[in-house]
């Protein structure tokens, strides 16, 4: 029985030490490579929050932000993601090269969410601001 224990507990230890490390590299690796692609490009959004104002239960809500790139390198958008399930972003997927624009489309379904409501969208980009926020805000009224 203490031979099972003693086999039982390095089998732990031993699952435990090999597992240890695996994502601290992989981050500082990946830093590195977005932080010399970030050289040169900045996103700017002609507006940052959209308020929708009073819709009713079940309708979709859409609307399209336009951004530009301020900066000097081409600007690419890697992942833009909502703060909840109802929101569906969609996003210029090209690199939207220096003085030209793009756009990130929201779409809310506003099913099963009454009352004020506020979704945030977080762009992650190669820009020297890194991450941005765009807002959709506005009231649901129940059916």
């Amino acid at each position: 029985m203490n031979i099972l224990k003693s086999f039982f507990v390095y089998a732990v230890l031993a699952t435990l030490v090999s597992c240890g490390n695996s994502g601290t590299k992989d981050e500082q690796s990946t830093d590195t490579l977005t932080n010399e692609a970030a050289k040169g490009g900045k996103i700017e959004f002609a507006e940052s929050v959209f308020d929708f104002g009073q819709v009713k239960e079940g309708e979709v809500v859409e609307h399209v932000y336009t951004y530009a790139n301020i900066g000097t390198a081409p600007l690419i958008l890697s992942q833009v993601s909502a703060s909840c399930g109802c929101t569906t972003p969609s996003y210029t997927q090209t690199p939207v090269l220096p003085g030209k624009s793009g756009e990130v489309k929201v779409s809310f379904d506003s099913n099963g969410q009454v009352g004020k409501q506020q979704k945030i969208v977080t762009i992650v980009s190669n820009a020297d601001n890194r991450v941005a926020t765009i807002q959709l805000k506005g009231e649901v009224l129940p059916k």
